[in-house]
């Protein structure tokens, strides 16, 4: 879990500065670059998306992952979790930021540091191998993303690396138990992880436009269909559809 550890200091000392540089911000500059995040979070979620060898599989997987997201209130349950954490750590419960609460901050930062394919990629061969070489490069880039998030969504940033422990680092350490297994299947031209890149591509573009406030999206409820855009990858490879 090395890499998992470099990105959780990369993200602190990123948001930190971040809350240091917002301060100084007035309130329409903070807009401006939160609509700068928001665009340029757009153009990552459509490269990702775009990377689909089979837009049926992420079409079904976003449709059922979001069904069982809704049914489970993933978004919900973060939202509380978040909430509660504000209230552990700022009882008095102001609000992140350019008026945004510490629990969107939290899911926000969250959603975009944990969905992608150098977390998953990353995490994996560093379980597998001890290899951190591709969090090592996911943690400069969500250093400078956890600096420009905290200068506007305030410090709820910082809690994501509650997230980055659990998710990535829990990744990290199934892949150690199953090294043996996961050893020689696991690759960025993996027709599983293709599929899972372009699944987390189109949540990535529903991050945009909540940054944007275009558009206000439960993303959060759409988290399985991650885990099922790789499950319909097998399932046709057996079938011998695809």
């Amino acid at each position: 879990m090395t890499g998992t550890l470099i990105n959780i200091v990369a993200v602190l000392v990123g948001g930190t500065l971040g809350l240091l540089i917002g301060n100084r911000l007035a309130a329409r500059t903070q807009q401006t670059v939160m609509s700068g995040i928001g665009l340029v979070t757009l153009v990552i979620g459509v490269q990702m998306a775009l990377a689909t060898r089979n837009i049926l599989i992420v079409m079904f997987s976003v449709l059922l992952g979001g069904v069982l997201g809704e049914w489970w209130n993933i978004d919900g349950r973060l939202q509380a979790f978040g909430d509660w954490l504000q209230r552990c750590l700022a009882p008095g419960g102001e609000p992140a930021g350019d008026g945004r609460s510490v629990s969107q901050a939290f899911v926000t930062a969250s959603l975009v540091f944990c969905v992608g394919p150098l977390t998953i990629l990353g995490a994996i061969q560093d379980g597998l191998l001890s290899n951190f070489q591709l969090l090592a490069v996911k943690s400069i880039l969500d250093g400078f993303a956890a600096m420009a998030f905290a200068t506007t969504l305030g410090w709820g940033v910082l809690l994501s690396v509650i997230t980055l422990l659990v998710y990535q680092g829990g990744i990290s350490l199934v892949a150690m138990l199953a090294a043996g297994a996961w050893a020689t299947s696991v690759s960025r031209d993996n027709p599983g992880i293709i599929e899972l890149t372009a699944t987390g591509g189109v949540l990535i573009m529903g991050i945009s436009l909540l940054l944007l406030d275009v558009k206000r999206i439960r993303i959060a409820n759409f988290l399985p269909a991650i885990a099922l855009a790789p499950l319909f990858v097998i399932v046709l490879q057996h079938l011998t559809v695809r």
